[in-house]
């Protein structure tokens, strides 16, 4: 097949996709049924590009046929959708074949998209349920299901391949991925670079700083760490070693800056509206709780950037012939208009698809206010490169239905709680440590977006129960219990401590709702959310397997897996600030209460960035290290009153203030230029 012919049936695709999402007409079932596949199809028929097939040969033919047997599978239930129930949901022979094809066709795209991870741990979820729980002991035995019933739910139902994953998937991830698309193409990549590099051209390490301001606007449209290190990292990562910064740093700060796009407002990727739609918590309550700790996170990076700076000896440099601030917004003010049509659509209560599809025309609209308009072939190319970018997600999206269907059915999410309750003892530090393994094996094989997914089944009632417990626990021993609220206690000694303890986590949620604040729960599950999300973005920078620090390593020149370490130091935002989520009111609390808890936190973090550096203003010792270990803790730790905060900052300050005396001529950049 032509590439031209696969253009247009992308093009078509996306234009189907863009008419449902904005007039309803199709139901989610369908949709979602349609969407996969469309894009098994798609992703058949792109293997044809690839130069080892030929045309006319066995892979070539054999591609052809997986994409009509993708779109056969798509119509037979649409079509027999009621047949099947009209029979009582009896299985035929066709429903079988049609079943297994989809199921296996899922299997095998995502193996050719995302490799062996995924594939296998669908195969060992079909497993479980279907006969291997039966031979496991303890908390996770399970007897087993007919394969009937689990190829209906997997293939007939919304519980299994077309649910909630991938109605998230056809909807609100597509249209962010097509509006992504259309900004990358109308030129705003460069704008954004060009805004950072003049806001960060009089610091020390203005280089990096590009990269990390550069890095957190396009990221936090395009949504993907490794989409947003290709097309920034070619800039800035080369911008950064003619500054001075060794290649392997260089590299390890724009991975960690792309990473930390998905967590930033006003788009966050897709990753708002996945939450959103996960939690039933609103887009715009989760942006603007998500704003201070993604500031938290870029400020980490930058005092990392700031650090090395002052390690080598860069000094501001300033280019007398770089464009004033003033010039570059008077070129590419119009980039800022379709952010602020989004933003206006869900502000005034419109959905987000029909946000973004108003968006997208704002995007063609707004470029003809600049020397390079849109025309019909640009908005062409826009649409199916935003097809292409979207196939791996589409599909693994899909295809992790069938695991979340396993997990639900068979109660392993449950049995999972279980397990790291028991290994943590109800801490709640351990029990985040525990996940962060999950997530970083998890993240070995899945994207951010199917990972969260997947711990978010497993843990989030877990982590979110342990959050409430001390606000739940202090409701308690107030007193003044309702009565239905008394009995329970009641059945349990009357010890609220004991009971809390002892009751099953459904009868524990029941008194959470008589008890606390809905808006104070709202916060907690969010909190519980965040963190699942947070974590779930380490996989891109966290050796073995770190796609993000792969692709900047291969920009930069260096070695990967020494890349890797490199981003997994800088992102260490990733795994404090989640702790903050936690055990301090960041997410959950009120706005002066947030406020304050950034304020600190952004002082404690220079000095945690001083400690894995091994340096702030000059080389640090050991006893310069632990004042910054304590300083960092009176900081941080929220339950500290003020005053150990000042004493904290007050640390710190003099820490700062007697290396400025003491430091010595610094060495001559590129000292240390290492690979």
């Amino acid at each position: 097949m032509k590439s031209t012919h696969l253009k247009w049936i992308a093009f078509l695709f996306a234009v189907f996709h863009i008419y449902c999402n904005v007039f309803a007409s199709i139901s989610e079932l369908w949709l979602s049924a349609i969407h996969f596949g469309g894009f098994v199809a798609i992703c058949a028929l792109m293997g044809n590009e690839e130069e080892e097939v030929r045309q006319n040969s066995l892979r070539y033919w054999i591609n052809i046929g997986l994409a009509l047997l993708a779109i056969a599978t798509s119509f037979y239930l649409i079509l027999f959708e009621n047949a099947l129930y009209a029979r009582e949901t009896e299985y035929i022979l066709s429903d079988y074949i049609f079943s297994l094809i989809a199921v296996g066709l899922a299997i095998e795209f995502t193996r050719r998209t995302t490799g062996w991870f995924m594939p296998i741990l669908i195969l060992v979820s079909l497993s479980y349920i279907l006969f291997l729980g039966r031979y496991i002991s303890g908390v996770f035995a399970f007897p087993g299901l007919s394969l009937e019933t689990v190829l209906y739910r997997s293939f007939f139902t919304s519980e299994g391949m077309f649910g909630l994953t991938a109605q998230i998937s056809s909807t609100f991830v597509f249209m962010f991925i097509i509006f992504g698309s259309f900004l990358l193409k109308s030129g705003a990549g460069d704008f954004i670079v060009q805004v950072a590099q003049t806001m960060t051209r009089r610091l020390t390490g203005g280089a990096g700083f590009v990269s990390v301001v550069g890095s957190g606007m396009m990221g936090s449209i395009s949504g993907s760490a490794v989409a947003n290190t290709v097309s920034i990292g070619v800039i800035t990562i080369p911008m950064m070693k003619r500054s001075g910064f060794s290649p392997r740093f260089a590299a390890g700060v724009e991975a960690a800056a792309s990473t930390g796009g998905a967590l930033m407002p006003p788009v966050m990727g897709a990753g708002a509206f996945v939450l959103a739609s996960y939690t039933q918590i609103s887009y715009l309550t989760i942006i603007a709780a998500s704003a201070l700790p993604a500031l938290l996170y870029f400020l980490t990076v930058s005092y990392f950037v700031r650090i090395e700076a002052k390690r080598i000896g860069l000094k501001p440099t300033e280019d007398k012939n770089s464009e004033k601030i003033s010039d570059v917004l008077k070129n590419g003010w119009h980039f800022i208009i379709p952010l602020s049509v989004l933003v206006g659509f869900l502000v005034a209560g419109r959905t987000p698809t029909t946000s973004a599809a108003f968006a997208i025309i704002s995007v063609i609209a707004a470029s003809w206010l600049s020397p390079n308009p849109m025309r019909l072939n640009d908005i062409f190319e826009a649409v199916v490169g935003g097809v292409k970018t979207m196939v791996s997600t589409a599909l693994l999206l899909v295809a992790v239905g069938i695991i979340i269907n396993v997990v639900t059915t068979t109660g392993v999410g449950n049995a999972f709680s279980l397990m790291i309750v028991e290994w943590a003892q109800g801490n709640l530090l351990i029990t985040l440590v525990l996940v962060a393994l999950a997530s970083l094996v998890l993240g070995m094989g899945l994207p951010v977006t199917a990972s969260y997914i997947v711990l978010a089944t497993l843990s989030a009632p877990l982590i979110f129960d342990l959050i409430s417990q001390s606000a739940l626990l202090e409701a308690l021993q107030a007193g003044d219990l309702p009565s239905n609220v008394a009995a329970t206690i009641g059945l349990f000694g009357g010890d609220p401590v004991v009971a809390l303890q002892e009751m099953p986590l459904e009868m524990k949620q029941l008194i959470r709702q008589e008890m606390l604040d809905p808006e104070l729960l709202t916060g907690m599950l969010l909190s519980a959310h965040l963190i699942i999300f947070w974590l779930s973005q380490d996989s891109n920078v966290t050796p073995p397997v770190c796609l993000a620090s792969f692709a900047a390593a291969g920009i930069a020149g260096t070695r990967p897996m020494a890349t890797g370490l490199t981003s997994w130091k800088i992102a260490k935002g990733l795994y404090l600030v989640p702790v903050l989520f936690a055990y301090s009111p960041l997410i959950s609390g009120t706005w002066p209460e947030r406020i304050e808890v950034f304020f600190w936190s952004c002082l404690g973090l220079y000095a945690m960035a001083g400690l894995l550096q091994w340096h702030l203003e000059t080389k640090i010792n050991a006893i310069i290290a632990t004042a910054l270990v304590v300083s960092a803790a009176l900081l941080m730790w929220t339950p500290f009153p003020i005053y150990y905060h000042v004493a904290g900052a007050t640390l710190l300050f003099t820490i700062v203030i007697f290396q400025k005396r003491g430091s010595t001529i610094a060495p001559a950049p590129g000292t240390f230029q290492d690979n």
